[in-house]
């Protein structure tokens, strides 16, 4: 007579709110949109949501996005204290013979850090990547390895770096899924390093260049993060705009010049901005419910979300999304505080069902002996749990 009832009663509660997803899951959009890039792929810095892929898993040449890893790598050691912007590093013969783009550092000279990753991010030097590399790692062979095994770190599952500038060579590859991820461990990790991206020219050895993103000039809010070309790779860019609360980034790669990089980069993160909106319904420990315990040292339990929910749904889809929420009920004592005792399914037209964890905001004790007792009798009149 002390047992919870043997029937427990499925409680639903259907939300009149937006549909939603739970933050950091991937929506699976229908493609909506054309583009002439051969590897693309738009997601929503937030929410991981893919708005856009085009080949996305498709192994390419990343020529100068490989730079991103690069910078990675020394971000991560500045903020761990291994190195500081102001160590100098040796210009080596190979270095300074490293073809294309280039920082124009001199050799057998000394560059700082600070110089060089600049160099890197906004010149897009070779010849800088490879006085890091070696400065770093002894060779760039080894710092190279480095760069793989770091990215398999961050979940580039389908990345391997042979170099550190992105020059052709057998066996570099990276996806443009890859890229964008990257991407978005740079934003996130190193926030304080990452405003670099946004800087519009630098001068070195009385050189000014400027930064080829071609974002940076006329896209509002566009703030990183890296073009890259050679022949076999075509003409791509990794990018990351900011709008307000929202923040996209878009990777293509594969297009045939300068110009139509420019244009349908432009073009693709308008598509973002316009058909596609955040929606946040539930912040962390916000409640969503009142649960019924059964045989507890307390009648109801509110249940709760550990993490912001927010959803990236395309705008037209928003108002045939609905969210429930389902546990069996009544909840059986004892309840530890923070136990998974639920879910909300989250369901809209074209879009996965996402399923997000619904916890216990408290722990609940199970009743005495005679209070189980005297719950089970109430049960057993009355029909109620107590």
């Amino acid at each position: 007579m002390t047992h919870a009832p043997h029937v427990l009663v499925s409680r639903t509660a259907v939300f009149a709110l937006a549909g939603l997803l739970l933050s950091g899951a991937a929506l699976a959009a229908p493609p909506t949109i054309d583009t002439a890039a051969r590897e693309a792929i738009l997601i929503d810095y937030d929410t991981g949501a893919v708005l856009l892929a085009k080949n996305a898993d498709q192994r390419t040449p990343p020529s100068s996005m490989s730079k991103l890893m690069t910078a990675y790598m020394v971000f991560d050691k500045l903020k761990k204290g291994d190195i500081k912007f102001e160590d100098m590093l040796p210009v080596s013969p190979k270095a300074w013979r490293t073809q294309g783009s280039k920082m124009f550092v001199a050799v057998n000279s000394q560059v700082s850090i600070d110089d060089l990753i600049h160099g890197v991010i906004i010149q897009s030097g070779n010849d800088a990547t490879v006085v890091l590399a070696e400065g770093l790692a002894g060779s760039e062979e080894a710092f190279a390895e480095q760069m793989t095994r770091k990215g398999k770190e961050l979940g580039l599952s389908n990345s391997q770096f042979r170099n550190a500038s992105g020059l052709p060579e057998d066996g570099h590859y990276m996806t443009v899924r890859d890229i964008s991820t990257l991407g978005r461990h740079i934003i996130h990790d190193f926030p304080e390093y990452y405003k670099i991206y946004s800087q519009k020219e630098f001068t070195y050895n009385k050189i000014k260049q400027g930064n080829r993103n071609p974002l940076l000039y006329d896209a509002t809010g566009a703030d990183g993060l890296k073009t890259g070309h050679t022949d076999a790779a075509g003409y791509g860019l990794a990018a990351s705009v900011k709008r307000g609360d929202r923040r996209l980034i878009l990777v293509v790669n594969g297009l045939g010049s300068m110009q139509n990089r420019a244009d349908e980069t432009r073009r693709l993160m308008e598509f973002g901005f316009r058909e596609f909106e955040n929606y946040k319904p539930f912040r962390a420990g916000e409640t969503v419910a009142e649960a019924d315990v059964w045989l507890g040292s307390q009648k109801t339990l509110p249940l709760i979300v550990d993490q912001d929910v927010v959803a990236t749904l395309p705008r037209r889809v928003r108002d045939n999304a609905k969210i429930t929420l389902k546990y069996n009920g009544p909840l059986a004592a004892p309840i530890a505080r923070g136990a998974t005792v639920g879910k909300i399914t989250i369901e809209s037209p074209d879009a996965e069902t996402i399923e997000v964890p619904v916890k216990a905001a408290a722990s609940v004790d199970r009743l005495g002996f005679m209070g189980r007792m005297s719950a089970a009798l109430t049960y057993l009149l009355w029909g109620t749990a107590g």
